[in-house]
């Protein structure tokens, strides 16, 4: 009996001074996130990313430590840098971003932040259009969770619009390889060109626009995605058949154009009238 009750006594010790040692190292977690935020406050993200490392390590479950981590890799990240260590901090960030997601599916700044940084390192030199399309479900998976945002509205019509401008412009090139009078890029394409550009491209400059009208739908005077409206309006145009339907597709881009300047204008003379949202 006295066996089992110093048995029961050391377990019971051993359990205290586990609850203890816990105790104390979500206090520390919670000391370095702190002082892992001010380090990010003060441009110090080396420092910021030990001290969210060591937040992340002593307490996973503490909150934001994981996210503050991946968004302190991602500032670190630089678009179209092709050194190792640039394209690795971008992979690091992704990475603590897909770690927050598997705790918190819902997250949005991690979903966000994934969306970002796949678009930055798809967008860039060496353009890659697997990872525009990584990017772009991203965009959708926020959709699902909040529709009435209009940002991710708006990447997919930015996403939509890198990728068939660049389809565009390797079209140009090969046919002004052998053709015996080159096409500029403000030049319509030739009928069959326009064709094959159409059947490659048309769809998804469609999807484009109508993501860039649902962001213009949820957000007042979005200029941005009046400006990217405008854009996809233009290769809209090279898909056209007929001269007058060029001709109107590019009319309604330069009227876009011009409402984005008048947007600008009124916003630089009443700043405080700026829409939030």
């Amino acid at each position: 009996m006295r066996r089992n009750l110093r048995n029961w006594g050391v377990l019971a010790a051993t359990f205290a001074l586990v609850v203890a040692s816990a105790g104390c190292d979500k206090l520390k977690a919670r000391d370095k996130l702190n002082k892992g935020v001010q380090a990010y406050k003060a441009g110090q993200f080396d420092v910021a990313i030990e001290d969210f490392k060591q937040a992340k390590d002593l307490d996973p479950n503490l909150a934001n430590a994981g996210t503050y981590l991946a968004t302190a890799y991602a500032s670190q990240y630089i678009p179209g840098a092709p050194s190792d260590e640039n394209v690795n901090m971008g992979k690091q960030a992704i990475a603590e971003f897909q770690d927050v997601l598997k705790k918190d599916p819902n997250n949005l700044s991690a979903i966000d932040g994934i969306g970002s940084i796949l678009y930055s390192m798809g967008g860039t030199t060496p353009f890659n259009e697997k990872l525009l399309d990584e990017a772009k479900q991203y965009q959708l998976r926020h959709i699902q969770i909040k529709p009435d945002d209009a940002e991710p509205y708006y990447w997919i019509a930015v996403i939509d619009w890198a990728i068939a401008f660049r389809h565009n412009n390797e079209m140009r090139d090969d046919y002004n390889k052998t053709a015996k009078k080159t096409i500029r890029e403000t030049d319509p394409m030739p009928p069959k060109l326009a064709a094959q550009y159409s059947q490659k491209n048309g769809a998804l400059i469609d999807e484009g626009m109508d993501y860039a009208k649902k962001a213009m739908d949820r957000k007042q005077e979005y200029d941005d995605a009046m400006a990217y409206l405008s854009l996809l309006y233009r290769r809209k145009a090279d898909t056209e058949s007929s001269p007058q339907a060029q001709e109107a597709d590019n009319k309604q881009a330069d009227d876009l154009v011009h409402k984005v300047q008048i947007i600008k204008q009124q916003r630089m003379a009443n700043p405080s009238s700026a829409p939030t949202g």
